[in-house]
C-alpha cells in the first residue's frame, strides 16, 4: 500500500474548450498522459455530461496497474479536479506519477493550481500525527 497520492484543483483553465467539455478529448489526453511516463492503463471509464449539442463537462477514470487516475471537469467555471495515486510496491512510481500529473496540469493550462501530495502507507514511526489504526 506504500505509494504517492497526488491531488490537484485547477482554476481558470485557458485550454481549448474541448479539453473541458468533450469526453473523447479528455479520454485521449488522460490515456496519453499516463502511458508516456511508463504508467500502465488496464481499464477505463469515461462519461459525458450534457448532450452532444450542449456538453456540460466530463468525468473519467483510468485504472492503472499501479493504481488510478480520476479527472472531473467543470467547463462552466473552467475548472478541473485531478486525483492520481500510484503504489510503489515493486518499484518507485513517484516520478512517473508526478510527470503524468504535471502533463495533465499543462494540458488544461490553469491560471491557478492547488496541489497536494500525500505519502500513503508510511510506517507509523514516520507518519504525520493523526489517527492511526482500526476500530475503537
Amino acid at each position: 500500500m506504500h505509494g504517492l497520492h497526488l491531488i490537484a484543483e485547477l482554476y481558470d483553465c485557458r485550454c481549448e474548450a474541448r479539453f473541458l467539455d468533450d469526453v473523447a478529448t479528455l479520454q485521449e489526453t488522460c490515456l496519453a498522459v499516463c502511458s508516456t511516463p511508463g504508467l500502465t492503463p488496464v481499464a477505463q471509464a469515461f462519461h459525458q455530461f450534457g448532450s452532444a449539442r450542449e456538453p456540460a463537462g466530463a468525468t473519467g477514470a483510468v485504472i492503472l496497474a499501479e493504481s488510478h487516475l480520476a479527472v472531473h471537469t467543470w467547463p462552466e467555471v473552467r475548472a478541473v479536479t485531478l486525483d492520481l495515486y500510484v503504489c510503489n510496491f515493486s518499484q518507485d512510481n513517484s516520478a512517473a506519477a508526478r510527470l503524468a500529473c504535471d502533463r495533465l496540469i499543462r494540458a488544461f493550462a490553469p491560471c491557478r493550481v492547488v496541489q497536494r501530495e500525500l505519502a500513503r502507507g508510511v510506517p507509523d514511526a514516520v507518519a504525520a500525527p493523526g489517527r492511526v489504526g482500526g476500530s475503537e
